[in-house]
């Protein structure tokens, strides 16, 4: 597929790139210590799902495109992991393109301002541009105050992955 530019919500909205993988990398371990404190089961706190090396593949393969939010003045204050998911239909299922949000993090001193929503709707933006269908993405039970930001979003659940715990992990929420 080819690089799709933006038609920017917000002039600090841009794809990531290679220079900004130290700073994805420490708002990484934020979104992780969110998760790791509501579900220690699932998460080892102060972690990232992804290495530097990993994160360089990642920001250059534009199947799994990577936003930031830029200060304007070179800092990344919140980042956005997307990926493509692509049905080719057949049986009972129609074909088409979804962009799947999968990890989402905006600065903890930065929340609350607005930011994370122009980014939001920049990927929203984007999605639309490359002929998604819709915008998906998964949130931890254990994290409202994300599912509250979604819903402001304009993002409904269409379905719900449910569990049974089969020993004796403490779950807190």
């Amino acid at each position: 597929m080819d690089s799709i530019i933006i038609k920017s919500v917000s002039p600090l909205v841009r794809r990531a790139e290679e220079r900004d993988i130290p700073r994805i990398l420490e708002l990484l371990v934020q979104v992780n210590d969110v998760h790791a404190k509501g579900r220690p089961d699932i998460f080892v706190e102060g972690r990232t799902k992804y290495d530097a090396a990993e994160l360089k593949k990642i920001v250059a393969d534009n199947e799994t495109p990577v936003f930031v939010y830029d200060n304007g003045q070179g800092t990344v204050m919140g980042y956005a992991f997307c990926r493509f998911e692509r049905t080719p239909g057949g049986g009972n299922m129609v074909p088409r393109c979804d962009l799947y949000i999968d990890d989402i993090c905006f600065d903890e001193p930065c929340r609350g301002g607005g930011h994370a929503a122009r980014l939001f709707a920049a990927v929203e933006d984007f999605a639309r541009e490359a002929g998604c269908g819709r915008l998906t993405l998964h949130v931890w039970e254990c994290n409202p105050r994300a599912a509250h930001f979604y819903a402001k979003c304009g993002m409904t659940p269409y379905f719900h992955a449910l569990e049974k715990p089969l020993s004796q992990v403490e779950l807190r929420s």
